[in-house]
């Protein structure tokens, strides 16, 4: 035993093998995006007496391999390793769009998807079985949503949006086993149209500059008033002897068609003008300055018109409604918009003054609005909105564009309500041919009148025929204004049970919508088309020039002033007195005041 002791302690020892240093670096290893090398099978030396089956059934190793063929599998949609050339065809752009992380059009696309679908679960989870098939604020829903993707895909084409809104809400009122417009409640319909009504009273408001008015003369003043009471006045009289409307109800039609629309005309004319056609002689600033002058007209007589044709009690007070409608309105309204000369106060920052304002004359819009019709003097709303934004909007100066971007962004939101709305109103089963045929006439004669009157009222400013003849083409798109007060006459009637006057209502509505059906798709291609053939084109780079010049403004003296921006400077303007000084201020740093050569009685 002890021998085989002695023995075992006399036998040599095997030598451990040879192992590098620890701080030698790893040599020939591919890079760590190659995922041959993850799944290359990793064998130790023989001397190392560990088994190689054993080393790749390791957790690691395995951990390592399935990763690598996953990564593999999956490597073919990925976009970050598929990258795109220049000049690849349609399908190789195809498939990239198709590849995961989702980007580009199909991320914005799975975005508004996932946005819709979280909203409607919102509403399910707050109201229930009303945002379920067959509740009013699922159709309500359904019905914006179709709204806002008919107005995109029509916009693709080059024609107005809102001309798709109008589609699709008729479509889901008169296809059957889709009419998904029938379940909507008509008091949250007549209320949400006369919201938008209210936004775009509010923006004609803060859109009216008297000085501009002032400066464009009596040009403006006959063109946003000559047309439109010619026009009223025409289809108030066709319509009484064609249709058989009463007096008031045929002026009020009249004064409903008379309106032309800011949202067709204002895009395609400043196309024009950013192209150089009609800029010298000012032809779209003219006719842009007057379109919301002309809503204008047209709404506050629609507003009198209406108040006298629901008056009760004697003949003498239903003659005077009117009027005294008309000076509530704007009495409210003044009143209203000089208290927003000072509330809110100013020692607040900018955002939050901005905001408030906004608020405040939405809001006092509103009241206007559903507080008139409540206490029985629907036609003074119109007003009272209307002349409480204007009146605020002239002592806020240039302080109210930042109240204009809001509002703007308020109607992006009202108007596929509006025009859904609007459309879902026509029913096939009440139409009747006749009305549709004595309407299309009564319309065509009111516009061909329109058009003679409007080349009148530009006679005498230095225009020759071919412009005259424009600025009557442009004259002629209605939409927004047909769409929200179209109607109000119907609901006015409806709410006091009268049902002689609902079809009256009814019928005026169904003008009104083919008023927009035919004029607004019409008159936006007749202005894109006859504009670079009847006005003349001028350089733009010229004018921009000739603008900048212009806009140079001396310094007063003592007066330091800080120019716009240019390539990430401030730009500074002194008058210490004996010279004027110009020079760049860096952020951060201290004014830098250099001469500009500019010398006040000799002295430097």
């Amino acid at each position: 035993m002890a021998d085989d002791k002695s023995k075992s302690s006399t036998m040599p020892t095997r030598d451990p093998p040879d192992r590098p240093p620890k701080d030698k670096p790893k040599q020939n290893r591919p890079p760590k995006h190659d995922y041959a090398y993850c799944i290359t099978t990793v064998e130790a030396p023989p001397s190392q007496g560990v088994s190689n089956t054993k080393l790749n059934k390791s957790p690691k190793s395995r951990k390592k391999q399935c990763y690598a063929r996953c990564s593999a599998m999956v490597r073919p949609c990925m976009a970050r390793h598929n990258p795109i050339w220049d000049d690849a065809t349609c399908w190789e752009q195809f498939k990239y769009g198709l590849m995961c992380p989702p980007h580009g059009h199909l991320a914005k696309c799975v975005m508004l998807l996932l946005m819709t679908l979280l909203l409607w679960g919102v509403l399910w989870a707050i109201t229930g079985d009303e945002a379920l098939p067959g509740g009013n604020l699922f159709s309500l829903y359904v019905l914006i949503i179709c709204c806002v993707l008919g107005g995109y895909v029509v916009g693709l084409i080059h024609l107005p949006p809102l001309l798709g809104m109008l589609m699709v809400g008729f479509a889901l009122r008169n296809i059957p086993k889709i009419d998904i417009a029938n379940d909507i409640d008509r008091t949250w319909s007549s209320a949400l149209r006369s919201m938008a009504l209210v936004v775009i009273l509010v923006q004609a408001g803060l859109g009216l500059d008297a000085q501009a008015l002032k400066r464009l003369s009596i040009v403006c003043v006959r063109l946003c008033c000559m047309p439109c009471i010619a026009e009223a006045c025409t289809v108030g009289i066709v319509a009484h002897f064609i249709l058989g409307f009463p007096w008031l109800w045929g002026f009020m039609l009249g004064f409903v068609l008379g309106a032309v629309t800011p949202a067709v005309i204002v895009p395609t004319l400043m196309s024009l003008q950013e192209r150089g056609y009609g800029v010298t002689k000012g032809v779209p600033t003219l006719v842009i300055a007057a379109a919301s002058a002309d809503d204008v007209v047209a709404i506050s007589a629609f507003g009198v018109i209406l108040g006298a044709t629901f008056a009760k009690g004697n003949i003498v007070f239903s003659i005077l409604k009117g009027p005294l409608e008309l000076l509530m309105g704007v009495s409210f309204g003044c009143i209203c918009g000089v208290v927003l000369w000072f509330i809110p106060s100013k020692d607040q920052t900018p955002t939050q003054v901005t905001m408030q304002r906004f608020l405040l004359v939405f809001g006092g819009g509103l009241f206007a609005v559903f507080g008139s019709s409540s206490a029985g003097f629907p036609g003074a709303g119109a007003l009272g909105a209307l002349s409480m934004a204007f009146v605020a909007g002239q002592k806020w100066n240039k302080e109210k564009e930042s109240v204009e971007r809001l509002v703007g962004i308020l109607w992006k939101i009202f108007e596929p309500v509006l025009f859904g709305l609007i459309g879902a109103e026509v029913a096939i089963e009440d139409l009747d041919p006749k009305t549709i045929g004595l309407g299309l006439a009564t319309l065509g004669i009111g516009l061909m009148v329109r058009v003679g009157v409007s080349i009148l009222a530009v006679t005498g400013a230095k225009l020759n025929w071919k412009e005259k003849i424009f600025i009557a083409i442009a004259w002629l798109p209605k939409a927004t204004v047909q769409a929200a007060i179209g109607s109000i006459a119907r609901d006015t009637a409806a709410a006091m049970g009268k049902d002689d006057l609902v079809l009256l209502g009814n019928q005026l509505l169904t003008i009104a919508v083919l008023s927009i059906l035919i004029t607004a798709p019409l008159g936006a291609i007749a202005i894109v088309l006859t504009g670079p053939r009847l006005l003349e084109k001028s350089d733009v780079q010229e004018l921009k020039c000739e603008n900048d010049d212009d806009d140079v403004e001396e310094v007063e003296e003592g007066e330091e002033r800080y120019l716009e921006p240019e390539d990430g400077e401030m730009q500074v303007r002194r008058n210490t007195g004996d010279i004027e000084m110009s020079g760049k201020k860096m952020p951060g740093e201290h004014t830098n005041l250099l001469t500009d050569g500019k010398e006040k009685d000799g002295n430097v």
